[in-house]
């Protein structure tokens, strides 16, 4: 096994895009994205895959490992002729295959490759397309995949190359037996490149089932923000943390913020607050649809909203350029979700700040995240906020209070429905009494006698006689009631 170290700082040790002798429609490609010089992931990663080596990479987010795979499998594919699937990208979340694919595309704009994204939450008939016609690399989600395997047209046995990108999240979403799933409709005889931003045993054991004698990079590298972000710590009673984020938001400082919370109930309540207070602003969590969540990202992207809420969903895959701000509205529970959380900010060599809210019940979790990056992160007091005042409004409803809340609204609806039935009963006890008493049933009403309409009486119709005109009009006595003799 060959091991690379982590590459330097400097900028002074990598060399440019154009040192890996990739195919020249490539370079153009990657010039026009606005890539000079390569990362140390790239650096380090893209010379062993192209040479069809297998890849253990331990990369950070934000460090730019998608072009570090993406890069040699367009680089190897160009040159073989199109038809059949020949790389797979699988992926922890839909955002994350979505932006991958978009990567792909804008490096392959001047070549013949072809990508898709399969994932869920979107309908299979465009997806189906994809196989069906062979694109060169399809971007999935384990679950979808698994789901058109079913079908006899997703058949992958040209592959030539396999990713798993954010294999640790993959692993901390439960789709560790998914992957193991997916793995059996692959070929054998294949280059696998496998990256993750932490190495847990479930994953060092995947990877040694995966890899062929490996090239190893900075698998030792503890995962750790990005350099160029700006970490602090906002002590806060947990009941003001929406009013220190919409001072924090008035006072001009933020120009894009992606603000992160704990449960999808959170982001919904602090997003509609947000939007009560004249802050444009939209969310992405599991319970938007795919086409909201691909809605509200396009939106923030091009500035239409300021902030944008996210749980734990968004923290890998979404990508905005010079993003300002990242705001830990909620403590992450895992010091990796706080990684990959501020990541989102100071991507690729830029800068950015990553707040943090800390509510008193949520040191312990932030002692676990210093202690994970080796750092005590400042402590913040915002000049003119008052620490002290009580909130007009609250953010979320106390669990105690919202099932005190549902029990009273079951019984309440219990008790209606006891009135309910103890009306019938007193109604069918009435009847049976009547019966017994020798009374008949409260008789329904008769119906109306012929020739009767409720009380006014109806002359019958009485029978036309033959020989009437064309309109039924009878000849018979004059309106005086004289008989007239028929004139001769």
């Amino acid at each position: 096994m060959r091991v690379r170290g982590a590459a330097p700082e400097s900028d002074s040790s990598l060399m440019p895009f154009s040192s890996f002798r990739l195919h020249p429609d490539l370079l153009r490609g990657v010039k026009e994205m606005g890539f000079t010089k390569p990362t140390p992931i790239q650096n380090d990663s893209i010379p062993p895959a192209m040479e069809g080596r297998d890849l253990l990479a331990c990369a950070m987010t934000g460090s730019g490992k998608t072009a570090a795979f993406v890069l040699p499998i367009l680089h190897r594919l160009i040159a073989k002729p199109r038809g059949t699937t020949r790389a797979l990208v699988l992926t922890p979340t839909r955002e994350l295959a979505a932006q991958i694919d978009e990567h792909l595309k804008a490096m392959a704009i001047h070549t013949p490759l072809s990508g898709a994204a399969v994932f869920g939450g979107v309908g299979m008939g465009l997806q189906e397309h994809a196989f069906r016609s062979g694109v060169d690399v399809i971007v999935a989600t384990p679950g979808r995949l698994l789901d058109h395997f079913r079908f006899g047209y997703a058949k992958l046995s040209g592959l030539e190359i396999l990713v798993l990108d954010e294999a640790d999240r993959m692993l901390d979403m439960g789709f560790l037996p998914d992957i193991r799933r997916v793995l059996r409709h692959l070929p054998q005889n294949r280059q696998t490149l496998f990256f993750a931003a932490t190495m847990p045993p479930p994953i060092a054991q995947l990877s040694k089932e995966m890899l062929k004698n490996p090239v190893t990079v900075n698998v030792e590298r503890q995962a750790l923000p990005a350099i160029g972000i700006t970490q602090a710590v906002y002590p806060v009673p947990q009941d003001l943390k929406f009013a220190l984020l919409l001072s924090l938001l008035k006072r001009g400082d933020f120009k894009s913020v992606l603000t992160f919370t704990r449960t999808k109930h959170r982001a919904n309540r602090l997003a509609d607050q947000l939007t009560r207070h004249g802050v444009p602003c939209e969310r992405i969590h599991g319970n938007r649809s795919q086409a909201q969540r691909t809605q509200a990202l396009a939106s923030f992207k091009d500035g239409k909203f300021k902030v944008l809420v996210a749980t734990d969903v968004a923290a890998r895959g979404i990508d905005v350029e010079a993003l300002s701000h990242v705001v830990n509205f909620d403590v992450p529970h895992v010091p990796e979700d706080y990684i990959h959380r501020v990541g989102r900010t100071a991507r690729a060599e830029l800068t950015g700040d990553a707040f943090t809210f800390v509510a008193p019940d949520e040191e312990a979790d932030l002692r676990q995240i210093e202690h994970a990056i080796s750092k005590r992160l400042p402590r913040v007091t915002v000049p003119g906020f008052d620490y002290t005042t009580r909130p007009t409004e609250r953010l979320e409803i106390p669990i105690a209070e919202r099932i005190a809340a549902i029990r009273a609204r079951k019984a309440e609806e219990r008790t209606r429905a006891r009135e309910k039935a103890d009306r019938r009963g007193q109604h069918e006890a009435a009847m049976a009494g009547r019966q017994r008493g020798g009374l008949p049933p409260r008789p329904a009403q008769p119906p109306a006698p012929r020739g009767t309409v409720g009380s006014r009486h109806v002359a019958p119709l009485r029978p036309q006689p033959r020989g009437g005109s064309r309109d039924g009009h009878v000849p018979g006595p004059a309106r005086t009631g004289h008989h007239r003799p028929p004139q001769s």
